[in-house]
């Protein structure tokens, strides 16, 4: 048998390739054009799935922007009736106390330029001294608050490895 026949036809054919080659010829493939006769109708085909998509799509954006218009137009309202409806409360006036002449009022650091026409009377050293201890008690109740919040919620992320 000869390996330069079978791959590029050349040199000395052996005689049992010969009779294959005879016997599948008729089965060779022979090229015929395509041949549709005058009295066939190809239906036409109307592809609706894109008109589909955009009409869809723009549906959705209309509800967006409509959700989104109606919940700013409610959050928004009440804030500008409170300002409408509400007056300044004024404070009545209270008496200073006696300054003594140990007690230094300490600089002031910054100013409210909102509110700077409203005064507000100086609070005393005792009232000073409970509002930092009702700070300090909020502050430490937070954190309690936070920590039992911590605890008693199930773990929800589990099983996760690091990547990379």
């Amino acid at each position: 048998m000869n390996d330069d026949y079978l791959w590029n036809k050349t040199g000395q054919p052996d005689p049992e390739i010969q009779q294959l080659e005879e016997i599948l010829g008729t089965l060779r493939y022979q090229p015929k054009p395509l041949v549709i006769p005058d009295d066939v109708r190809l239906p036409r085909r109307r592809n609706y799935f894109s008109l589909l998509a955009i009409a869809a799509s723009i549906l959705l954006a209309i509800v967006a922007g409509s959700i989104w218009l109606r919940t700013r137009s409610r959050t928004e309202a009440p804030k500008q009736q409170a300002q409408v409806e509400q007056p300044t409360p004024q404070l009545p006036e209270i008496p200073k106390p006696p300054q003594d002449k140990s007690v230094v009022n300490p600089p002031i650091l910054a100013v409210n330029r909102i509110h700077r026409k409203r005064s507000v009377p100086s609070a005393s050293p005792e009232a000073l001294m409970a509002k930092e201890q009702l700070m300090l008690a909020l502050r430490i109740t937070t954190e309690k608050l936070s920590l039992v919040h911590t605890r008693t919620q199930p773990n929800q992320i589990k099983n996760q490895h690091r990547v990379g």
